[in-house]
C-alpha cells in the first residue's frame, strides 16, 4: 500500500465511526514478512523502512492537525503487568507496540506505531482511532 492508500484507509476508519459498545478502531495498515530464517541482517532492514513509513504518514498526519504526542508505552505495559487495569485499546498496544505518535482530532486520538510481537514475527505499521485518552504518566 502507498502512502496514499494509508491516509484513506485512516480517513475511512474516522468516517466510519463507533457503534454496539465499540470504543477503537485499530487498522494493521501494512505487515512485513516474518524473520524465522533471517540471519540477523534482515530484521534491522525491514525496522527501519517501517519506522520511515510511519514517520512519513505521520508527516502528513502532522501537516493536518498539529504536532503528535509522543505516547511510550512500556510503562503502559509495566502499570498493566503490575495489575493497574489499563482500558483498551492502550493494553494490547502496550504489549507490542513500543511507542505511538498521537494526534487529537475531532473528539478522537489517532495514533500511527510499529508493532512486532516478537523477534521472529513480522513489523505492523498500525493505525489506532478511540475516542478512550491515552493513560496519564505517573
Amino acid at each position: 500500500m502507498t502512502t496514499a492508500d494509508h491516509l484513506a484507509a485512516i480517513d475511512l476508519l474516522r468516517a466510519r465511526g463507533f457503534d454496539g459498545g465499540q470504543d477503537h478502531h485499530l487498522a494493521e495498515l501494512a505487515t512485513s514478512e516474518d524473520f524465522w530464517e533471517d540471519d540477523g541482517t534482515r530484521r534491522p532492514v525491514v525496522e527501519d523502512q517501517y519506522e520511515a513509513e510511519r514517520d512519513g504518514l505521520g508527516a502528513l498526519l502532522t501537516a493536518r492537525w498539529g504536532e503528535p504526542r509522543e505516547l511510550d508505552l512500556w510503562p503502559v505495559l509495566e502499570r498493566s503487568m503490575e495489575g493497574e487495569p489499563i482500558p483498551e485499546p492502550w493494553s494490547t498496544l502496550s504489549c507490542h507496540t513500543p511507542d505511538l505518535r498521537l494526534w487529537r482530532a475531532d473528539g478522537l486520538w489517532i495514533g500511527l506505531g510499529v508493532s512486532q510481537w516478537d523477534k521472529e514475527l513480522p513489523f505492523q505499521l498500525l493505525a489506532v482511532l478511540t475516542t478512550v485518552d491515552p493513560p496519564t504518566e505517573v
